[in-house]
């Protein structure tokens, strides 16, 4: 189950096949994407890129497919605080 500040890659594609639910699919995670075609952040396990604050989104925890790394305490506030901004706090 990813935690905050951690990086995972993940499906976040809207195209889903039809399937019965399951309790894992319950499980859901706030994500903030990041990409790689913007440049702004340096982060080593991740290429250059931005996370993109204006687009939280939330998806099944099933969704986070592989664990890349944790964001420094540093790294993560900076989102923080992009998130805060774009939503007017």
């Amino acid at each position: 189950m990813p935690k905050r500040g951690e990086v995972w890659i993940g499906d976040l594609g809207f195209a889903q096949k039809v399937r019965p639910y399951t309790d894992e699919d319950r499980d859901l995670i706030s994500v903030i994407p990041h990409l790689t075609a913007i440049r702004g952040i340096t982060i080593s396990f991740l290429k250059p890129g931005a996370f993109l604050v204006q687009h939280p989104i939330t998806v099944s925890a099933a969704k986070a497919e592989r664990f890349l790394g944790r964001l420094a305490p540093a790294q993560l506030a900076l989102v923080e605080a992009g998130v805060r901004n774009w939503l007017g706090l």
